[in-house]
């Protein structure tokens, strides 16, 4: 985190006025996993219109770095299409999206470990994501970061008539 802190990265809540960054940052994380062969996200598949709606029903996270966005995230209070009707125990980590030419190493670490203070200091004891069972890479990341595998959704709802598979993931956070 010191390197981090070196860096200039800060990390904030995003406004209205965030929405194109976080859709260049979401189609550039798309771009790099089309050049890496990662069948996940596609450019072009989030608008903005995506990100003001999570921004009303949730939370969207950007991390600046010299004043540019270098990272962002989503953070849910349900799940449902992964995880079905659940008792809110949890917070629900997506999107989970770096720049790839200048962000600085272990972002990606440093964002998953402020998603999951913002989830213990709501009162909430579990972070809980997933990521598409095709991606093995993306799951032993998670794993690496203490979460454990706790089952699979076979037809994830990803909205506009797509299901796919995803592996589901659960970290339990100390309060």
């Amino acid at each position: 985190m010191n390197d981090l802190h070196r860096a200039g990265v800060t990390f904030r809540q995003a406004t209205e006025d965030d929405a194109p960054a976080l859709v260049a940052l979401y189609d550039g994380a798309a771009r790099w996993m089309q050049r890496q062969g990662i069948d996940q996200w596609k450019p072009g598949q989030k608008s903005a219109d995506h990100f003001l709606l999570r921004m009303k029903e949730g939370e969207v996270w950007l991390a600046d770095a010299g004043g540019a966005p270098v990272g962002g995230w989503e953070l849910w209070w349900d799940d449902e299409p992964a995880w079905g009707p659940q008792p809110p125990v949890a917070g629900y980590i997506h999107r989970l999206m770096t720049d790839r030419t200048t962000a600085p190493p272990n972002l990606g670490r440093a964002m998953l470990t402020h998603a999951e203070h913002r989830i213990a200091i709501s009162g909430r004891t579990v972070s809980r994501l997933d990521c598409v069972s095709t991606n093995p890479r993306l799951r032993g990341y998670y794993e690496s970061a203490g979460y454990t595998v706790t089952g699979e959704q076979p037809l994830k709802d990803g909205g506009g008539g797509s299901r796919y598979a995803v592996t589901l993931l659960e970290k339990r956070l100390l309060s």
